[in-house]
């Protein structure tokens, strides 16, 4: 085991190392956020005209639409103030055929809007005019709370006439084309922001969504004066950072073992997302069949034999991480099931191969949470600053390794994890529901502008 371990060090980061790394960071978001080094930053920092985060008083029915792969749902959900609770009264889960997603910006469009109307239909809701909240993942440059330009498709959409156009006017065309429904305004929403907000109304202290599951990303509240690229200096915006991208620039290229350079050279993305191949779920159980086969080459595994399964790209999942985690019988079934002779010792060391991976992620992670809570921190001029992580993706939920880590990232933070509910739904419902609040509050502050400037006219 000695020399098992010897060709694992390189996935043990040290505390000096994680610090570092959170230094890294530091500096890109910083770099993400200027007028002038954006453009050229691996961190994007994108800013999402989410201008704060849930009071309380929020009320009322909204609908919510999340496009992001293959099946799109329509959601009604009702925000209850007494009861301080956001329900999902129903949700459709329609598809989307492969001659639509290759098709034209118009047909995906019109497909949308119908299965809209049906749900509208199915809930008797075709009388009111509510307002949506719309999560679309794909990457997108915002220029509003409701105007956003696709950049390019991915995930196997390639729909004409949709890229470089604002996707929100693109949808409310459509509606308008059938004319037997409205919708009154329409908030853009991303995953990430949407798990932050979907925990904001049970907690306000939550100003910092982060999703780890088969992606990796982060948003935070920064203050409106450090978002150099839009206009104005007072309160807030929420930042979507992007994190995946942190490394394209070559910045972490001391921590990158022979494993993450084969993945990154096998994937559909190569030198991109170079952050997220060390952390998401996408890849860990790649990283894991990669050592295990250099390991059984060298002879420390499974008396030097490789099966077929083993020698096969993406046949070790993620999920058997955990499962191996859990326990040696788990791991003899899942070894077993992949064509290997194994012995004990053979388990012993997949479950080391599997802890130390699973571990770097999560230490990874933490680095990473760590330089957003203390940026957090210093931004408001605190010693120290208790605040709540709205979490979802599925290597979140089995992380305990990362709450430990942050402990000694973070020293002078406090920090509360809460996993979120349907982040992509009742989130983006949240997120409307805050802009209709904030557009009602300015409405009436104009007003009593307005009134003021009336009286004084009327005293002069």
């Amino acid at each position: 085991e000695v020399i098992v371990v010897k060709h694992l060090e390189p996935f043990r980061l040290s505390l000096e190392k994680l610090k570092e790394v959170s230094t890294r960071l530091r500096k890109d978001m910083i770099r993400g956020l200027g007028k002038h080094t954006h453009h050229r930053a691996a961190v994007k920092m994108l800013p999402t005209f989410v201008r704060a985060t849930p009071d309380g008083t929020e009320k009322g029915d909204f609908l919510a639409l999340d496009l992001g792969g293959t099946n799109f749902r329509v959601l009604h959900v009702r925000v209850m103030e007494e009861e301080q609770k956001m329900v999902k009264m129903d949700s459709q889960l329609c598809a989307i055929p492969q001659e639509i997603m290759l098709g034209t910006g118009e047909q995906l469009f019109d497909h949308i809007a119908a299965c809209l109307s049906e749900f509208l239909d199915s809930q008797n809701l075709k009388g009111q005019t509510l307002p949506m909240g719309f999560t679309f993942s794909f990457p997108c440059e915002q220029k509003e709370i409701d105007k956003s330009i696709l950049i390019r498709w991915t995930k196997g959409f390639n729909c004409s006439g949709v890229e470089g156009e604002d996707v929100v006017k693109l949808l409310k065309e459509a509606i308008h084309r059938r004319g037997d429904y409205d919708i009154s305004s329409v908030a853009m929403v991303n995953d990430t922001v949407g798990t932050m907000m979907s925990c904001g109304y049970r907690d306000q202290t939550c100003e910092i969504g982060m999703i780890i599951g088969t992606g990796t990303n982060a948003c935070y509240m920064e203050e409106m004066k450090n978002v150099k690229r839009v206009e104005g200096e007072d309160g807030q915006m929420c930042i979507n950072t992007e994190w995946g991208g942190f490394g394209d620039d070559g910045s972490l290229e001391d921590i990158l073992t022979e494993f993450d350079k084969v993945v990154d050279r096998t994937s559909i993305n190569p030198g991109v997302h170079t952050f997220e191949k060390m952390i998401s779920g996408m890849y860990l159980g790649e990283i894991v069949r990669l050592v295990l086969m250099k390991l059984t080459e060298k002879k420390l595994l499974f008396k030097g034999e490789v099966s077929e399964a083993l020698r096969t790209k993406e046949t070790f999942e993620t999920k058997f991480i955990s499962m191996i985690e859990d326990g040696l019988e788990n791991a003899k079934k899942i070894l077993t099931e992949l064509g290997l002779t194994w012995d004990l010792v053979d388990a012993r060391v997949v479950r080391l191969v599997c802890e130390t991976i699973s571990s770097r992620s999560a230490r990874l992670c933490a680095a990473a949470l760590a330089t957003i809570v203390d940026r957090i921190r210093a931004n408001r001029g605190l010693p120290h600053l208790k605040t709540t992580v709205g979490v979802d993706g599925t290597v979140y939920k089995k992380h305990p390794k990362m709450q430990l880590s942050m402990h000694f990232l973070a020293p002078d933070c406090k920090i509360k994890f809460l996993v979120s509910e349907d982040g992509s739904g009742k989130g983006a419902a949240m997120v409307t529901a805050v802009a209709q609040r904030l557009a009602l509050q300015s409405r009436l502050l104009e007003e009593s502008d307005g009134e003021e400037d009336e009286e004084e006219k009327v005293r002069s």
